[in-house]
């Protein structure tokens, strides 16, 4: 199921009911973005009320169901959408009474309140999938059974009304800190990246990114690299991203010689690496500041450099497969004059200026994406090409609350998974467990980490698999000495992972769609070209990567792990200066390794070995060249 997209397409009076409910949340959150904040529970409450209406709306039942636009489930998922009105409402207009019997609750309260979490994970199990709506319910079940489960996992057990208080009737449950940032801050930078999308900015970023890089050799490649790391920056999502600026370079790769899976398997790695770079970075970054309680301006501070790096480890590797592919560089005719493109879209980095000065002003989250929502519709105003009348105005905010959905939906029902964790202590014990099987080696409860992020990452979108492993490991983590920025990163760059790695590997699949290629094949190509998601997380934990310490530790740090990921890249591809031979390649691995060690004595000798082979490639080709 397409991120964000619909699945059934509305008629008649229900279109435009469905419609209203979209711009109306669309319209909702910039107000209060904006002009009018409102408290916690009404800004969640009235933001989820409207998603689960969308989601029940526009998401049939079944597959089967969605082929017939009028199909038998219609009726009822009219009154679900209903229903999510009614036990929202329910709280909003008798909220002082329900803060007044706190504890105490009601049969109606009860009633109403099985209802909300059962629509929540209807919803979760429409948009997101069977997985997701099954670790929800699978948490409830074990809040209940505590007292019947053995060892470490058994607690004191609560009953149907402290579960239903705890998920319905406080901001500990679905109405806790994932929805809540979900119905502040991403909702506005997700609209945000719809209206310059849909403005011409896409299409921007990708013609600029192609006229700096189409001379190159591999130059298309570069330019996904470079464009998927624009807009992905903005957009917040590696899927959207991949079929956007995937369906310019894809084929533009595909022409000057990658196979199909290479060009998907590129594409997908850019447009994840998206994610990873400010100043947006998905809705991750936004959980992690509320989380930490750290500004965001001082999460996309720290984020840039191992950003940068892993495109640098993408560029490195889209580099070397060119090389060894014998690829040439695209004619002049082909390429767009960098002076053409920004004279035809300058005004596009207006937007982007204006976001990084509101948070340098330090304006909150909310605010800096209003100004940017408003800065965009501003520039689209310079050009006729780009001006947008009402009409494409309406459909511009309706995608914007469409491409929200999965995102909240995934932050309710996280919050399930929340609450009966915060509910049963179950956080703690995992960690314990954690740190008794990892044995007190950071390295092991890092792999560890890895490892459930690709289990989870099966069945659940990237935001939830992040709220999820960091609540349960994040603190195992941090028991094992790992700063707590640092273990955060780690657990958000690794839940990453399931776009770029087989069987997963969402991106990649999506990449593979429009690249005509193999799913799997693409999977394991879009793996080695991401290959600095897996390497980076764990160079977090021991060297200061995040700007957390000395800086001349910083600058070694930075110089010996770029070095490392370019040695990495070639030992991958089998390329440096020619062809690896296979002690070449074993020694460009134990350079890699020594370059990654915090040990500037083995980064030194990392650096020789590099130095050596690429030495002894570039005589060992200028010898050859000259013999023919």
């Amino acid at each position: 199921m397409a991120e964000g997209g619909k699945t059934r397409k509305l008629r008649g009076t229900l279109s435009y009911v469905a419609l209203v409910i979209a711009v109306g949340l669309s319209l909702f959150q910039l107000y209060t973005a904006g002009i009018g904040a409102l408290t916690a529970m009404f800004q969640r409450g009235i933001h989820i009320m409207l998603i689960l209406a969308m989601v029940f709306l526009y998401y049939p039942f079944s597959k089967k169901a969605s082929k017939d636009s009028w199909d038998k489930y219609l009726t009822l998922d009219f009154c679900l959408a209903a229903l999510s009105f009614v036990v929202i409402l329910y709280i909003l207009v008798f909220f002082d009474d329900i803060i007044w019997r706190q504890g105490e609750w009601t049969y109606t309260d009860v009633v109403l309140g099985i209802a909300a979490i059962l629509l929540v994970i209807e919803a979760a199990r429409r948009v997101i999938g069977g997985f997701m709506a099954s670790i929800c319910v699978v948490f409830v079940l074990y809040a209940l059974t505590g007292p019947y489960l053995p060892g470490i996992l058994g607690h004191k057990g609560y009953n149907v009304h402290r579960i239903v208080g705890q998920l319905y009737l406080t901001t500990e449950g679905i109405f806790g800190l994932p929805l809540g940032v979900a119905a502040t801050f991403v909702f506005v930078f997700v609209l945000f990246g719809s209206l310059l999308e849909g403005t011409g900015g896409g299409n921007f970023f990708t013609r600029l990114a192609f006229a700096c890089t189409g001379r190159m050799v591999g130059g298309p490649a570069k330019t996904a690299v470079i464009a998927s790391g624009f807009m992905g920056s903005v957009s917040g999502s590696a899927i959207a991203n991949v079929v956007t600026t995937g369906s310019f370079t894809i084929p533009m790769m595909k022409k000057t010689g990658y196979r199909p899976h290479e060009a998907g398997g590129i594409e997908a790695a850019a447009s994840t690496g998206g994610q990873l770079m400010p100043p947006i970075m998905g809705a991750g970054a936004f959980l992690m500041a509320e989380f930490t309680n750290t500004s965001y301006l001082e999460i996309i501070r720290i984020a840039a450099l191992p950003a940068i790096m892993y495109y640098f480890a993408t560029y490195c590797f889209v580099h070397f497969t060119a090389k060894k592919a014998g690829m040439v560089p695209l004619e002049a005719a082909q390429i767009p004059k960098l002076i053409t493109v920004i004279k035809e879209g300058y005004q596009f980095l207006l937007p982007i200026a204006v976001l990084v000065y509101f948070l340098l002003e330090n304006f909150s989250p909310m605010m800096v994406g209003f100004a940017g929502v408003l800065s965009v519709v501003a520039v689209s105003l310079i050009r006729k090409a780009t001006r947008i009348g009402l009409r494409q105005m309406i459909k511009l905010l309706e995608k914007g609350a469409e491409n929200a959905v999965m995102v909240s939906t995934a932050c309710a029902a996280a919050g399930i998974i929340v609450g009966m964790v915060t509910l049963t202590g179950l956080g703690l014990k995992f960690s314990s467990m954690v740190v008794a099987v990892a044995g007190g080696v950071k390295l092991v409860a890092i792999l560890m980490v890895g490892i459930a992020s690709l289990f989870l990452g099966m069945g659940l979108p990237v935001t939830a698999s992040y709220i999820v492993l960091v609540i349960l490991a994040g603190p195992a983590l941090m028991e094992l000495g790992v700063w707590l920025i640092t273990a955060h990163m780690i657990v958000f760059w690794y839940s990453q992972t399931s776009n770029v790695t087989p069987p997963v590997a969402l991106a990649a699949f999506a990449a593979a769609g429009v690249a005509g290629a193999t799913p799997m094949k693409t999977g394991f190509s879009s793996c080695k070209a991401a290959l600095g998601i897996y390497i980076i997380p764990i160079v977090m934990a021991y060297r200061p990567l995040l700007l957390n310490g000395p800086l001349p530790d910083i600058i070694l740090a930075m110089l010996s792990t770029t070095l490392g990921l370019l040695a990495l890249s070639a030992v991958v591809v089998g390329y440096l200066v020619k062809r690896n031979s296979l002690v070449e390649g074993i020694l460009l691995v134990l350079a890699s390794l020594g370059l990654f060690l915090p040990y500037a004595a083995a980064n030194g000798i990392g650096l020789i070995l590099l130095l050596g082979v690429y030495y002894l490639q570039y005589k060992t080709k200028g010898a050859n060249k000259r013999l023919k």
